[in-house]
């Protein structure tokens, strides 16, 4: 980790650069897997699943059974776990609901907006070292309250050509629509292309390694949307006095575990709370399963001591992050300075997690500094809002003037001109 006391605001911009990856060989490694799914389809789907995966499919589809037998093979703890974090994010999204509203601009002119569902959406749930079910949640959820007809859902088989139980489990029980056997870049493709078995989408919704980031703004080539640039997870903890160190370490380690290239930013204001937060992470972390993610992380991480928590917002602001926790005593007042991150935790005891998992906010997130011009996903993210006016003879009388003035103008005369021979009629 890389400690630095007191920076100047000058040297700021050195300390919220993000870990670089080689673009070009990345890029030329997609284009190459485009090519060969649009090729060869499902068998080159196979192909893919023996090269990145050592996993040997016969067939990409996940069957009805597989998905019945997953039933049987996790346990009842955690389907309770499951089902009470679906409520809270089915909760949570519902409420983003919005009615129609028709103003009336003019006298005799009405217009409303309405929401109308993508028809076709495309999950992917990394399922490498951590496979991702909570994510299935996150997406398929308010995939389900937007309408979508159709949730089509990749996820990288096991060496032993199956997908995660919790994933199928998590899967059916959010209503998706198809599940396939497909990770990577290649699962991207797949989606945007379409093969034999899987179908083309609109638009593609998931976290991912650095190959899937580049294959979904690859795929918008192609005309599909994507939900955001969302690559490594990150975190940033401002902490004062009054916060408490073996929390923040375990925020910070909550995070530095995804992989080696997630990024934590530790800011405070307190020498005391910033010392014994470096110890508790070198405590904490030799306990961890996936420690070795973490410490490669941590390598790439910033520990900051600032003179104020203002300092901190605004280097926060800079830095946009994914993940912000305020691990202040006072933070409701900070609140308003907040501009740029994903998703706001607010003090001592709303750990990231809860987040992640099961309070109800969506936790696919725009990383690298996208918050500054992104949101997280939310239902808005699964509709199209078309926009709708009706005008009465009335209407057209009150407003025909002022359009023919401005089209006339623009000396756009057929403009004018449908106007004119309906107020001359």
């Amino acid at each position: 980790m890389k400690i630095y006391k007191y920076p100047n605001q000058e040297n700021w911009q050195e300390l919220i650069t993000r870990p670089a990856f080689k673009r070009e060989q990345i890029s030329k490694t997609i284009i190459e897997i485009f090519s060969e799914v649009e090729k060869n389809g499902d068998k080159a789907l196979i192909e893919f699943n023996k090269k990145f995966d050592s996993a040997n499919v016969e067939n990409i589809t996940v069957s009805p059974e597989e998905i019945q037998n997953a039933d049987s093979l996790i346990s009842k703890e955690l389907k309770q776990a499951i089902q009470q974090a679906k409520e809270n994010i089915t909760k949570f999204h519902a409420s983003q609901q919005s009615k129609i509203e028709k103003i009336e601009t003019t006298k005799g002119v009405v217009c409303w907006r309405e929401n109308r569902a993508i028809e076709k959406v495309g999950i992917y749930i990394p399922g490498g070292t951590a496979p991702l079910f909570s994510t299935v949640l996150m997406l398929a959820i308010p995939a389900q309250l937007a309408g979508c007809k159709e949730i089509v859902l990749c996820s990288p088989p096991d060496k032993n050509g199956n997908i995660n139980p919790a994933i199928l489990y998590t899967a059916q029980l959010c209503g998706v629509s198809k599940i396939f056997k497909t990770g990577g870049a290649q699962a991207i493709a797949a989606m945007t292309l379409g093969t034999k078995s899987i179908p083309n989408v609109y638009k593609i919704f998931g976290p991912g390694n650095q190959f899937v980031v580049a294959a979904k703004e690859y795929a918008q080539n192609y005309g599909v949307a994507i939900d955001m640039p969302a690559g490594p997870s990150e975190v940033l903890v401002i902490a004062d006095e009054k916060a408490i160190p073996a929390f923040c370490a375990a925020d910070l380690l909550s995070q530095a575990e995804h992989g080696s290239d997630s990024q934590v930013i530790f800011i405070s204001t307190d020498v005391k709370v910033f010392n014994e937060t470096i110890e508790e992470i070198e405590r904490q972390i030799k306990e961890l399963p996936r420690n070795e993610f973490a410490q490669q992380s941590l390598n790439n991480s910033h520990f900051i001591l600032l003179n104020t928590i203002n300092e901190a917002i605004d280097f926060s602001n800079l830095y946009a992050p994914e993940h912000l926790i305020l691990a202040l005593n006072d933070f409701e007042k900070y609140i308003p300075q907040i501009q740029n991150t994903g998703s706001v935790f607010l003090g001592n005891y709303s750990c990231e997690s809860a987040g992640d998992y099961a309070s109800g906010t969506n936790h696919t997130l725009p990383t690298n500094g996208f918050a500054k011009n992104y949101s997280g996903v939310s239902l808005d993210s699964f509709v199209k809002k078309i926009t709708f006016q009706h005008l009465s003879k009335e209407g057209l009388q009150n407003l025909g003037n002022t359009i023919e003035i401005m089209a006339e103008a623009e000396g756009l005369f057929a403009h004018k001109n449908a106007v004119t021979i309906r107020l001359n009629q």
